[in-house]
């Protein structure tokens, strides 16, 4: 199984601006489409490996090889279809990994019932955005200037590692720009599989087994990922 090789079901709303980020961020990106328009729309932006199948059948699902993927993205614009699939997938494939979408609470819990790994909340991600806006306002626009013209930026998670630095140190202890990179938020273990932005608030400890995501040039990342690890 190769890391970077992702399918993407759904061309929509969402997926067509996630799978050309993921793709210029060189990841072997495969597109999955029930929708004749979205399947066409998705050839016709040079996508490679394009299918049109129809999610709803698990024999059209089980002839894709889905466990050659590192993750399932369901980002169907029909958020009952995406549940639907989303359970289907994991009943079919009970090792892999799924990431969905959502647009509402009670879409979310739907989601999070029917196997996904992680769901990403988009009110949530709004909601925050707003709050950054707000409270943060030059913060923000020099963030998205930073992300917008500058090439080889990106984010990523990483795991805190048993014996890590990081361990035991309070998110508001924490200076990584001597690293070259922002920390944008975690996923604290100890309150459930939740990812908190550091931008709401409240303070957490950092243990081995938690999650931050960070933000930066790739080089930097990687080189920040091997330290807070002990490779160097």
């Amino acid at each position: 199984m190769l890391k970077n090789k992702i399918v993407i079901f759904g061309y929509g709303n969402h997926g067509q601006f996630i799978a050309k980020g993921l793709l210029e961020d060189g990841f072997d990106v495969t597109i999955v489409e029930s929708d004749k328009v979205f399947y066409e729309a998705a050839k016709k932006d040079e996508f490679t490996q394009v299918f049109l199948t129809d999610v709803t059948k698990d024999r059209e699902l089980k002839k894709l090889d889905l466990k050659s993927f590192s993750q399932l993205v369901c980002v169907m614009d029909d958020e009952h279809l995406n549940v639907f699939l989303t359970l289907s997938l994991r009943s079919l494939f009970e090792k892999s990994y799924i990431l969905s979408i959502s647009d509402s609470l009670h879409t979310t819990q739907k989601l999070q019932m029917a196997g996904a790994n992680k769901v990403i909340d988009l009110y949530e991600v709004s909601a925050n955005k707003i709050h950054n806006i707000l409270n943060r306002p030059i913060a923000t626009k020099l963030l998205e200037e930073f992300v917008m013209y500058r090439n080889g930026i990106a984010f990523r998670e990483m795991l805190i590692a048993k014996g890590s630095f990081l361990h035991g140190l309070q998110i508001n202890e924490l200076d990584l720009s001597v690293h070259g990179v922002l920390l944008v938020g975690m996923i604290d273990e100890s309150l459930g599989h939740h990812f908190t932005f550091v931008t709401a608030g409240g303070n957490h400890k950092l243990n081995s087994g938690d999650t931050i995501v960070c933000i930066g040039e790739y080089k930097d990342l990687e080189t920040f990922e091997k330290r807070i690890n002990g490779g160097e």
